[in-house]
Formats: C-alpha cells, structure tokens, sequence
C-alpha cells in the first residue's frame, strides 16, 4: 500500500474514508485506496488503464449489489443476485448513482423536458391553472346548460335513434364491483364497459389488471314528436350521474341496431361528448376536463390519435421524392416515377395536365420557379382532379403486387412531422389550452434560456399563488442548472436521442441536482464532453454544488480545468490493458504535478505536450468545398468554404451550430450527391467543389453495430479471414468443419444456451437489466467441440479475447489480416479485445476502430485513397492527453496522403494543430449560427469576439 495513504489511515477515522482492498476486476493490478468522502476527486489516466473498472466494475457494480442485499427477502426472490465484484474489500462506501455517456432509455417520447422531469410539473400546472380553448374556432370552453344541449339534440332528424350514457369511470384498472352495484342501485340495467353493452346484474367479470372504461346506459330514445319531455328527463339525469357530462350515440335514421350472435350490441354509434362544464359555445362541442394526464403524450387521452404521442410518422418524404427541385416534372424532378411504365406514366400526368394552367407552369418548368401554393398542392392535393403526390403514393404502395416497385417506393419514405399535431405529440384540446398567453407545445419549444426568463416574468394571481409557486420553484431550479452547465440553447421538446453523450449526461444530472439528494456517491462520466472551455467553469461550479450538499462526485476525466479544480486527482496507469490497472499518483494537482513517472502529472507541469505543426498547410482557390445559404435550426444564411487537403477543424461554443452545419447540412447534401440518396439535408441554396472528392467517410461515435454480438474483429472485417485461419488446421479439416463452424451467429459451432453471445441478459425488477456471464460456455460463446480447434496452441475464443497489441504480433505473416490489427494498435486501442461486446466500447473508442477500419482498407495503405473526405465528430472523447497525441499523428497522415479531414472539435490541442479553423457563434442557440472566423488558428486569435480564439490565445504564445 501507498506509505501516504497508511499514514492517513492511522490518522483519520474510519468513517472518513471509502475504503477498497484488493480491487482486481479485469486489469486492476489488487488496487488498495482510500477515497474522501464528501470530495470532488477526479479519476484519469490513459485509455483502456482501468478507470471505468474501478469506478463502475468494482465500486457502483457493489453499490448495485448492496442495493439489492437491502431489500427484504420477499423482493429479492425475484431479482436475480449479482456476483460480487472481484475485491477484498469495499467499505465506507455510499449508496451510489452512475451517470453515464449512455442513453438511459431508448423511448422515442424521451425529450429533455421529460428527462429532467420538467415535464411532469408542467403537466400539474397546465391541468390546475390553463384555460381550456377549442382547437376548432379559438375561443374559450365554457359551460353549457342542460337546455342548450337539449336544443341541440332536437336539432337532430326525426327518426333519429339516441342512446344517453352517463360516463362513470375512465382508463382505471379494477374489477369495479362496487361501481356496478353503485349503477344498479340508481336504477339503470345496463352499462357500456369498453365499447360493449352489458348488464350490471350480475356484473361483468373484469381483468383487474387492465384499465376500463364504463358509462351507465340511462336511455335509449328515437326523436320525434313530444318527446322533449321524456329527452329532457333522461338529459338531466344523466348529467347529474355523469357529473356534468352525458355522451350521447346517434343512429342516423333508417339505420337499424345490429347485434352479434352472442346478442351483444355491435352497432355502429356515432358519438359525442357533451358537458356542461366545458364547451364551446361557438362549435357546440364539448371537452373532458382537464386533467395532467390530459397533457401527457404517453396516454391515451392526452396523446394526439394520429401520430400516437411520437410527434412523427412514417409516410412519403417530399424532399426524397422531390430530390433535386431544379428540375422540372418532364426531366424527372419526381423520382417516384421513374419506376412506372410508360401507360402508367401518361395516366399519372393525365391527372395533374389540367391544373397546371392555374399556375401558369408548364411540365417543363423547374419546380424551384413554381409558386409555393403550386409545390404545396403538387404534394398535398386539394385539387379537383389530384388527390397530390403523398396520397397517390400511399394508394401505390397499399395497392401493388410487385414486392420490387413497393421496395423502391418504400426507398422515398421517412419519418416526417405528424401532419395532424405538427409534432406537438398532444390531442387537439391538449395544445390548446392556454396558461400565461402560451401553450404548452409553444412553452417546450422554447430554448432552456427563454423557458427560464418566462418563469421568472409569469406573475401569478393571489388564487393561482399557492399551485403555482411550488411548481415553479422545481422547474426553475432544473432549468437552471441546464444553463448554468451550458445547455441552455437546448429546446425542452428536443428529442433525448439526438442529444450527444456529453448533452445527455448534463440533462440526467439535472435531475439528480433536483431531487435534493445527500450523502451519495456520485459516478460521472467525461461531463465535459461537447463543452466549450468556455464554459467549462460554470460545469464545474454545478459539480461542485453537487458535492457541497454532502454527497461525493468521483468524475473520470481528462479536461485540465477540471482536474485542477479537483479536490483530488487520482491517476491510473501507467499504461492501457495489462500495462495499466495500478495507482500511479493520489493527490491534489500540486501533489501529482510533483509525482516522478505520473504521465498526466509530466502534461500538466508542462514538461510533456502536444507540439504545435512545424507548418501549416495553404489553402487552395481552386480545390474548395462550397456550401451556401444554410438556415436548418439556428443557422443565421451560413456560407463556408472548406478547402480540401488540409486538416480543418469546425470550433465554437456548444450550441453555436456546428453539428447543424457539417453533419446536418454538408454531410448529408454531399451524401445525395455522391450517392443519390440519404437523410435529408437542412435547408440550402447551393453546394459546389463535390466533384473534386472521390469519396465521404463519416467516422462518428455510433455503436458499431445493432447486434450484441458486433465486436471491433466483426467491425473491420478480419473477423472473416481468422475463422479461415482454424477451419484450415489439420483437424478442422478432419473433422469437416467450414469456417462457419466459427461463427457465432449460425448454429452449429456456437453455444447454443446464449446463442453465441457469451452473455445472458438477467431482468431486474428494481434495476436496470444486466448482462452475466453465459453458465454453460462461461463467457467464450462456443460449444466444447469448437474450441477443441486449435491454431498455434489457441482455440477460437483465446483469439477472440487476445489483446490488440498482442495480435499484431500473433497475426503478423498474414496480410489479410496484419494490416488492420496494426491499424487498430496505431490509434491507440492496443488495449482493447478482438471480441470485445461492442455495447461495453466508448463512444470515443467506437469512433476511433471507424477510423481503423479505413486506415487498414488496402487501397488506404497504398496511399491510393487521395481526395477523400474524412468526417470526425469529437473524436478526443475519451482520450488522455498522450492519446490525443497519438491520435493526431493519425490524422495528419491521412491529410498527408492527400485527403481532408473535417472535425469538430473543443479540445485546444486538436485545435492548434490544424491547418484552418472554421470558428461559429458567437453564443449558442438564437444568438450563435454564424461564421465568425475562417482562417488559421493564428488568425483566429485576433478575431473579436471569439471564445475559442481567447482560450487559444494562451497555446500560441
């Protein structure tokens, strides 16, 4: 043990201390530690050398453990009971909280609002104080009398058949045997149970498991004369039993009562709500009152009926259909039609041949010099002979019996904004109701800093004060946390899937700061990630409340600020996989800054860095990439020109459009240019200089496959040419096996009790589901006879848990397969599995093996690939600074054999070495989406109101 930390143990007391002994989980080296308590400590060191294993394999996998120890006997019958994690000992240790770069929940209704639970007390407050407005004329829901619903009804033809019901419960689960006899007792003989009539005596049998909707039947009536009465009566009465409200069902008339062969009623009723609570006096309809599930687009009853609550739908996208609107219908601007025959061609142009007049456009018109009208009733309809192109389409693909031309159709169809909601996800009523001027749809569209300018302007009545200020109270405090951490260019209805890892994680947190939680242990991955380091302090300060409450905040990072502002630094090395896993320093910065042999502590002394480029490359005029008139988002008219052959790196503070501009506008129109098809692009006017690249290769931080069974050795591809290598011994070949004996994802050679995963997944009731090791193969995914293949003395499953590093030299003779193992090593992952899961892989790492994958291709490692265009997305994510510099030797080669390479990026090192910087702002949101500078990052420095050229003011000196 550390002579520092026997000396501490002796003097502080035992309580004082999260106390480990003998950590040996994956390649921590019988790691003993002693942790304050209370602190801010900050955990680095290089990649792959054992920070995720001691903070989320050892310390949060007990926490989980504990956890599940403390519940009674009862509840963990039915839980699975984790392993405990490979240690001696863990003691002093808090309930504990991981906070990840991962997405907690794959839900598509995830937004941020729902994520941080501001969405929550939005829906309480929208259901006590808003006021209700019909969706159809605009004015506010009133209350109707009985008379004027009973002037109503005798509006109705004569002959017209009624059923009043007097609604009792709705979407409650139970079996409800005290409401049917509360029904019987008032005299009525039946009931409508979920849209079937029954008789309460004796009453249905209900699941009372599912929810349930039942209305008491108070009369069925048929108009005609005198019978205002008798309607009157039963109107009154069912009001008085359905608290105000009475659904009536009509039968228009001539139309008979059906009934099934069981008797019951299967005729099909018109019907309408009427209330007189709220209603419209203008449209005569009424509404059910508002309550906060009404808000909900997760219910039913307050979800939009078209799109369900997602806010989309899949349908014909018009920008795919209509790819390119500089051309005209007759050169083939709808690529829909170039699949039909010629008849079925002339009969599509028959339809629309009459209307084009109108318009006073020809067939040979580009549709760019259409009037908007024309292009909107060319997609939508609304026209006496053409039902429009959407429309059309869907017929065409219901109806066709070729499976290709459907496949083709099913090519131009996209998730597209619900037409109904507008993607506001609610029912009509819902987005309607008012509350301070504002609907809630209108309320989440706004950013996270307009959305707390309006809480602090909203002025409350005396009567609304008391509902009010609580709620507010909540909301507020998230919302400013989300500023405060720089997300305050976020809009509350933003999606939590298109959010980064580093945006996720600061939006989970926010709702950890709101719940007020104290003596926990925090687990917080890279938090900084997408940051500016502008607003890295005011992180910071919001990690540190964190920990002031009493809680402790165990952070794994490599951002310098942040380990400086540290309590204490624990650094983890000295290198990655087996060359890591031990305590290398433990201290405060000062502390590890003095620690002979502390690689972080050699970076932040100064006595190690990253070089500055001996020289920088010049731009050329004639080989540019040109895109203007960008506006998608925040984009203010953006025009950029990117010039080809250099490393250009695209800054600015987060928010400030970045993503939105490269991977939202450029890369997808270039993606179309290239390839004809794919995402569509934000809005542009023009993209010129395409021509002079051969190829676009995104390298993003996806996963790399769907399936769990996708590793770095599936990824690249070696993994085809290594089965070879076995199902060609001696044996294999005795034994007829094919190389797809090797494969874990056919039956045969796999083990067939996880199906070649090595993993089972265990449901938790209480938890998160977990991933355990296979009890039949124990993890190596094949069968006995399989790994009874051997190939220099290793079956299957040993090539697939062989370090990187150490299969360079295994595969060193075999040329299919050297190149991209070295490949792999070159950037760093040396310490990383052929077969690692790729679910257990970083985003910064699954990033990194993209970028392997293309250095290893053979045409890339005869330097043949030239003009190629290289996307990166954060790829120091994740990285140590000694990482970072390996990585940047990488990418200066690419640019040296002649392609470009394009990262966003924060970090300053990788912002100093690139030949051109792109700098937008100047803040994030509405107030950035501009170019503020382009130019070399030693003419950045001397641009006037750039964040990223203060900061790098400080590396160029």
């Amino acid at each position: 043990m550390n002579p520092t930390l026997e000396n501490r143990e002796k003097a502080e007391p035992a309580g004082e201390f999260l106390r480990i002994r003998g950590a040996r989980e994956h390649n921590l080296k019988n790691v003993d530690l002693d942790l304050p308590r209370g602190q801010l400590i900050v955990v680095t060191g290089p990649s792959g050398s054992g920070k995720s294993s001691l903070l989320y394999d050892t310390l949060f996998a007990e926490g989980q453990r504990q956890f599940l120890e403390s519940l009674s006997v009862t509840a963990r019958q039915f839980v699975h009971q984790l392993q405990r994690p490979d240690v001696d000992l863990i003691d002093g240790l808090q309930p504990t909280l991981c906070i990840d770069q991962r997405s907690g929940s794959t839900n598509p209704r995830s937004t941020v609002a729902t994520v941080t639970e501001i969405y929550d007390h939005l829906r309480v407050l929208w259901a006590r104080l808003a006021t209700p407005i019909c969706p159809n004329c605009g004015e506010s829901i009133k209350q109707q009398s009985a008379d004027e619903i009973l002037e109503q009804l005798l509006e109705e033809p004569a002959g017209t058949k009624l059923m009043l019901l007097a609604p009792k419960l709705r979407g409650q689960k139970g079996k409800q045997l005290e409401l049917f006899e509360e029904i019987r007792k008032a005299g009525f003989l039946r009931a409508r149970v979920d849209g079937a009539i029954v008789d309460v005596d004796p009453p249905p049998d209900l699941n009372a498991k599912k929810s349930h909707t039942i209305e008491a039947v108070v009369d069925r009536i048929i108009i005609r004369d005198k019978i205002e009465q008798r309607l009157g009566e039963s109107l009154r009465l069912a009001i008085t039993q359905g608290g105000g409200a009475v659904i009536v069902c009509s039968l228009p008339p001539g139309q008979e009562l059906t009934k099934d062969a069981a008797g019951n009623d299967t005729t099909p009723w018109d019907e309408e709500l009427l209330s007189t609570i709220h209603a419209c006096p203008t449209c005569k309809l009424s509404f059910p009152e508002l309550e906060p599930r009404s808000f909900s687009f997760n219910s039913p009853y307050g979800a939009c009926p078209t799109c369900e609550g997602l806010g989309q739908q899949l349908a014909f996208d018009p920008t795919l259909v209509l790819l390119n609107p500089e051309l005209s219908l007759a050169n083939g601007a709808n690529l829909a039609w170039k699949g039909l025959s010629a008849k079925t061609l002339r009969e599509e142009t028959a339809k629309l041949q009459e209307t084009l007049p109108r318009w006073k456009v020809t067939w040979e018109t580009p549709l760019t010099e259409w009037p908007e009208e024309a292009r909107e009733a060319l997609w939508r309809g609304d026209l006496p002979h053409y039902a429009g192109l959407a429309i059309e389409l869907e017929k065409e693909l219901a109806t066709s019996l070729k499976e290709e031309r459907r496949e083709e159709l099913e090519r131009f169809r996209a998730m597209v904004p619900c037409p109904a909601c507008g993607g506001s996800r609610l029912r009509p009523e819902s987005r309607a109701a008012t509350f301070a001027d504002t609907t809630l749809p209108e309320w989440c569209g706004q950013n996270v800093r307009a959305a707390l300018a309006w809480c602090q302007q909203v002025e409350p009545n005396e009567d609304e004060r008391p509902i009010m200020e609580p709620l507010l109270h909540e909301i507020q405090s998230r919302l400013q946390f989300l500023e405060r951490v720089g997300l305050g260019y976020l809009t509350l209805d933003r999606s939590a899937a298109t959010l980064s890892g580093g945006e996720l994680q600061r939006v989970r947190l926010a709702t950890s700061i709101g719940s007020g939680l104290v003596g926990v242990c925090y687990i917080l991955d890279e938090p900084s990630i997408g940051l500016h380091p502008r607003d890295n302090d005011r992180l910071i300060e919001s990690i540190r409340d964190l920990q002031e409450r009493g809680n402790t905040v165990l952070v794994v990072e490599h951002d310098e600020a942040t380990m400086r502002a540290a309590d204490q630094i624990l650094d983890i090395g000295p290198g990655a996989g087996a060359h890591g896993g031990r305590i290398i320093a433990q201290g405060t910065a000062a502390e590890v800054i003095a620690q002979e042999g502390c690689l972080t502590g050699d970076y932040l002394a100064g006595r190690r860095s990253i070089p500055l480029p001996a020289s920088r490359r010049k731009p050329l005029k004639t080989q540019q990439l040109v895109i203007e008139g960008c506006t998608a988002n925040n984009l203010r008219n953006v025009n950029v020109s990117i010039p080809l052959g250099l490393f250009v790196c695209v800054t600015g503070v987060s928010g400030s459009g970045k993503s939105t501009l490269i991977n939202g506008t450029l890369a997808r129109a270039i993606h179309r240019r290239l390839w004809g098809e794919g995402p569509t692009p934000g809005p542009f006017t023009s993209l010129r200089g395409v021509n002079h690249i051969q190829r676009m290769i995104r390298v993003d931080q996806s996963p790399l496959g769907k399936s769990s069974r996708s590793n770095p050795a599936t990824y690249t591809g070696i993994y085809d040419e290594i089965r070879k290598l076995w199902s060609n011994t001696k044996e294999a070949k005795q034994r007829g096996y094919k190389a797809s004996r090797f494969s874990f994802n056919v039956k045969g050679g796999r083990c067939e009790t996880c199906e070649g995963a090595g993993l089972r997944r265990i449901e938790m009731n209480f938890l998160p589901d977990i991933d355990v090791p296979c009890e039949v193969c124990h993890g190596t995914r094949f069968n006995a006879a399989t790994l009874d293949i051997r190939y220099r003395g290793l079956s299957i499953a040993d090539a697939l848990a062989m370090p990187i590093e150490q299969a360079v030299k295994f595969f060193e003779n075999i040329p299919m397969i050297a190149p991209m193992v070295e490949c792999l090593n070159r950037v760093g992952l040396g310490y990383i599995s052929l077969g690692q899961a790729a679910s257990t892989l970083s985003g910064g790492e699954a990033q990194r093996i993209k970028l392997a994958t293309e250095l290893g291709k053979p045409q890339v490692n005869r330097m043949q690939s030239g003009h190629t265009l290289f996307l990166l997305d954060e790829p120091t994510t994740g990285l140590h600074f000694e990482d970072i510099r390996r990585l940047l030797e990488v990418l200066q080669s690419l640019v040296s054999a002649g392609n470009t390479v394009l990262v966003i990026e924060h970090n300053l090192d990788v912002i100093k070495s690139a030949d051109w910087l792109i700098d937008m702002g100047p803040e994030g949101g509405a107030a950035g989406g501009q170019i503020l500078c382009e130019g070399t990052p030693e003419e950045l420095v001397n641009c006037a109101g750039s964040h990223t050229g203060e900061y790098l003011k400080q590396l160029l000196k």
